[in-house]
């Protein structure tokens, strides 16, 4: 499962959207807003109108928790009266306009390592909730091992951490029913939960863990939730999706952002259009560029393989040399090999070695079970026609090793391809050790 961050404001939205399924006999208001700045927020309230009208929060929607404690909440008791739309709007204009200091770790209220420095570009924006804190509850869900696990307690907020030994675990194994779920659940309920408001978090816990699997979600935590009869708030959540899942789900997660984590160097145009083809298709293609002047490139087949080859690139020649880390798997379409590759070589080819060196294309892989090797190789080729002269003019070597269902061909003609396009070529199969053509490289 490859989980990916997304920002409170999508999850909100994504569970909002899907309310009446998972919660019918539940009302939640879902008034939120996200803005970057003070003028969008006040342009948002001509048409959201509760954004004049009620006493706000104000926060940070970028990926790190904490925000209470880092003093960046903004809300009716942080200072004195009400938060009003021009105090919020006046609050994110100072909060965005010079880089903040974030702690990640407390001890108590005590900042403890090291602050990430960074700006604040996201806020989201919802009306104050008055409740109290008897109200205030947690649950989340994950995946640990072969099961999904709930997480329920009744001390909801930011001291949740600290009283982990109040939280109640539910295990379930990915073959329970509906209905062993939902029994489950019921005999789990935490002590502590107020006896009137048992049957409705019972309710809403089965609820709460269905939306969760059925909408993909690799992680989802409301920490808190106010209860209020059949009346829910969702203070604060963080989630992530499982985006493997994400070519079947663009309808139910509609447009979500995947954003870099707050302190994170923004990721570039390469990456985020890598990232935009693997959410559209049932394949894997990733990327990571680690050093983009360096000399050596990959193009792996498989998770696994992509480990196995980066770790013995850095032994044999060292970090400094890996230009990038990812995989292409899963059985990509030809086009998609192809842009997947075509990125890969644009990238490669906008400047030469610093010292002067060939530099080299890892085409590497183990055995494949079923992914169609000359297909794949299909789309490189297809990338070395349009990038054959700058290929040239860098100076590029290509090894590669591949095993699996027509791999013969795929061997076949990306070798007869490079030869009729002037490039040199070392091409192996799999009687060759999958990671022999990385010392092969760098020896010569």
């Amino acid at each position: 499962m490859a989980q990916k961050a997304i920002r409170e404001f999508d999850a909100k939205s994504i569970l909002a959207k899907h309310w009446d399924k998972y919660f019918p006999n539940f009302t939640y208001a879902y008034e939120t807003v996200m803005v970057q700045n003070g003028t969008e927020l006040t342009n948002a309230a001509k048409e959201k109108t509760w954004l004049s009208k009620k006493t706000l929060v104000a926060k940070p929607d970028m990926l790190f928790g904490k925000r209470g404690k880092n003093g960046l909440v903004l809300f009716k008791d942080s200072k004195p009266g009400d938060v009003s739309l021009a105090k919020a709007s006046s609050w994110i204009d100072e909060k965005s306009s010079s880089k903040q200091s974030v702690y990640f770790s407390f001890e108590g209220d005590t900042p403890h390592g090291e602050a990430k420095v960074d700006m604040l570009t996201h806020f989201i924006v919802e009306p104050f909730t008055p409740h109290s804190q008897e109200e205030e509850y947690y649950i989340s869900a994950t995946c640990v091992g072969d099961n999904d696990v709930l997480y329920m307690s009744a001390e909801g907020g930011m001291e949740v951490e600290e009283n982990w030994d109040k939280v109640v675990e539910v295990a379930f194994p990915i073959t329970a029913t509906e209905e062993e779920i939902a029994e489950k659940i019921k005999k789990s309920i935490p002590k502590d939960v107020a006896a009137k408001d048992k049957d409705a978090f019972a309710e809403f816990a089965i609820g709460f863990f269905k939306a969760y699997r059925e909408l993909n979600f690799a992680y989802l935590e409301i920490n808190p939730f106010v209860l209020q009869g059949k009346k829910i708030e969702l203070l604060d959540m963080v989630a992530k999706l499982d985006d493997t899942a994400g070519f079947m789900m663009r309808d139910e997660w509609g447009d979500v952002d995947y954003p870099t984590s707050f302190g994170m160097e923004e990721k570039s145009p390469e990456v985020l259009a890598i990232e935009d083809a693997d959410s559209k298709s049932g394949a894997s293609l990733k990327l990571t560029i680690l050093k983009p002047e360096a000399r050596i490139w990959t193009m792996v087949a498989g998770g696994g393989a992509s480990v196995v080859y980066a770790d013995t690139i850095a032994d044999l020649a060292g970090i400094e040399d890996l230009a990038n880390y990812g995989e292409y798997s899963g059985g990509p379409t030809t086009s998609e090999t192809k842009f997947y590759a075509e990125t890969i070589l644009d990238l490669m080819t906008r400047s030469k070695d610093a010292k002067g060196r060939d530099k080299v294309l890892i085409i590497g892989g183990a055995i494949a079970n079923f992914t169609d090797v000359a297909k794949t190789f299909t789309g490189i080729i297809q990338a070395f026609d349009n990038y054959a002269d700058k290929m040239k003019e860098v100076g590029i070597k290509i090894y590669v090793r591949r095993g699996g269902p027509n791999y013969e061909k795929g061997l076949k003609d990306i070798k007869e391809a490079a030869d009729r396009l002037g490039l040199y070529i070392e091409v192996y199969g799999p009687e060759t050790h999958v990671t022999d053509i990385v010392r092969m490289a760098l020896t010569k």
